[in-house]
């Protein structure tokens, strides 16, 4: 059964039986990346809200896709929103699933704490200039950082993954430009 949140997101609940039940949560986001003379940059994002154990989470930025909203745009808003750049899609980078208990949503279920699978699809994005407003208030710092210390800085193993498949793409995209633009 398909539901909406507060904030016009859709999400897909279905009951676990007396466990309480599971929902279903899409988000999209982007791997934005910037061409600085002979270097190329990776933006990462620090949320201003840590995680429950208090440590600074560093990662790409991501969120909600709206109800009613493409997959594709949604990335290209959240990198706009969480990391104060405008930037122009290339590709899908790909998509992961996690899964984890409602902790910091709305409240749980009667039952117990909601289970959440989340698919999370990113987008490879080159980098075309700031965003008047910068990054929002859900954003502590934004960085632009060398490949590898941007795969080192991120704390999750499923982004590190990404940046990885995002950098192939990227040079993958350079090289056909570079040899058929001529």
């Amino acid at each position: 059964m398909a539901c909406s949140n507060q904030a016009g997101r859709t999400a897909s609940r279905r009951s676990l039986g007396e466990g309480g039940h599971m929902v279903r949560q899409f988000s999209a986001g982007g791997v934005v990346f910037k061409k600085k003379d002979s270097q190329v940059l990776w933006l990462l994002i620090q949320p201003a809200r840590k995680d429950e154990s208090q440590k600074i989470r560093w990662q790409l930025p991501k969120g909600w896709v709206d109800e009613g909203e493409r997959m594709e745009g949604a990335a290209v808003r959240e990198v706009a929103e969480e990391g104060g750049v405008k930037a122009r899609t290339i590709g899908k980078v790909g998509s992961f699933q996690i899964f984890f208990h409602n902790t910091f949503e709305e409240k749980p279920t009667a039952g117990g704490r909601e289970k959440i699978l989340k698919t999370i699809t990113f987008y490879l994005m080159e980098y075309l200039g700031e965003e008047e407003n910068g990054h929002d208030e859900e954003v502590a710092e934004v960085v632009r950082l060398p490949f590898e210390i941007a795969k080192e800085r991120l704390t999750f193993k499923s982004e590190k993954e990404i940046l990885e498949k995002a950098k192939k793409m990227m040079e993958n995209e350079f090289l056909q430009k570079t040899l058929f633009n001529d």
